[in-house]
């Protein structure tokens, strides 16, 4: 396996990758686009980053009043619980996210709430903190297929449920890079190989919609971009194989699914059969010891991705009952 990335990166396009060092090296990230003298921040991080985050603009010699936008790819704490308190040292900068994300930036007590009922109190601030609202005339509420300019640029915003029903992708199409959050999966610079990058579709609770994602991950590849950043970890090319890659994963979830949905225990029967899929595919792609690497590395993705099969199994069936 390679050793953990350093602080930040910046790559050959100018896109920076900066560790949001959130529950391990090398786990989640947050991106710097620099164009014509102006910035975007794509994610924040938890409320640890942002130091993080400041630090590397003055590495970079990038000054916080140059940020015209902070873009949330969606809600969830790993990606935005930090908003709050970067936006304020970011004088300029407007928030972009999804309306139906939008509320939960403004006033995050139901999002507070409901992350402390998953994890508890202790883990809640160990992981995040005390979430910071946003001013609501620094929120930007966005639509599916706005451009918005930074400097000269025009950057594109799609919105791409199937993760999460506010989950949105920006995209600059003069660069040909594509801010994914979690839409187009998970990677793991550790899993890297001969064969390139090793990517895991993120079916987490509670809105996983198989047909969604799939359709998103599609309209993401028809873009035939350079390069796709994730927030889960970084920069990874050769979109068209990772692409084909999650969809046939997602397929594969359904059908694991489908085939436990009805025994005793479904949760632990789904994640241990998307292990056995993860190791066999782990092991064609030369990942050594997949079977250990696999719960070293992907394990509380796999726990995600089976509560998730399982939250979507329990919604279609009260749908059919309806």
């Amino acid at each position: 396996m390679l050793d953990p990335p350093e602080p930040w990166t910046r790559h050959e396009d100018g896109t920076v990758t900066i560790d949001a060092e959130y529950v391990r090296p090398g786990f989640a990230s947050v991106h710097v686009i620099e164009r014509d003298g102006r910035v975007a921040i794509i994610d924040t991080g938890a409320n640890s980053a942002a130091p993080l985050v400041l630090q590397a603009l003055h590495q970079l010699g990038l000054d916080p009043q140059t940020v015209d936008l902070l873009f949330l790819t969606h809600v969830h704490l790993d990606h935005a619980g930090g908003t709050g308190t970067l936006i304020q040292q970011l004088p300029h900068a407007r928030v972009l996210v999804h309306p139906r994300g939008a509320p939960h930036i403004v006033d995050p007590t139901r999002l507070q709430a409901a992350t402390i009922a998953v994890y508890g109190q202790a883990a809640f601030e160990q992981l995040y903190g005390q979430l910071v609202p946003v001013a609501a005339d620094r929120v930007d509420r966005t639509e599916d297929g706005q451009t918005v300019r930074l400097g000269q640029r025009e950057l594109t915003i799609l919105h791409t449920p199937g993760h999460a029903m506010h989950h949105q992708v920006l995209y600059d199409s003069q660069a040909r890079v594509l801010f994914s959050g979690d839409t187009f999966g998970v990677s793991y610079r550790a899993f890297d190989t001969n064969a390139g990058a090793f990517i895991v579709p993120t079916t987490t609770p509670t809105q996983f919609d198989p047909d969604q994602l799939s359709d998103s991950v599609r309209r993401i590849a028809a873009l035939d971009p350079k390069a796709v950043y994730l927030t889960h970890y970084g920069r990874v090319t050769g979109v068209s194989r990772l692409a084909a890659a999650l969809r046939e994963q997602i397929e594969s979830c359904v059908r694991i699914g489908r085939e436990h949905a009805q025994t005793e225990n479904p949760f632990a029967r789904i994640r241990a059969a998307l292990r056995d899929d993860m190791v066999a595919r782990a092991s064609a792609h030369g990942i050594e010891d997949a079977p250990s690497a696999v719960e070293a590395v992907l394990g509380n993705d796999l726990n995600l991705n089976a509560h998730g099969v399982v939250a979507w199994l329990e919604r279609t069936s009260k749908r059919s009952r309806a």
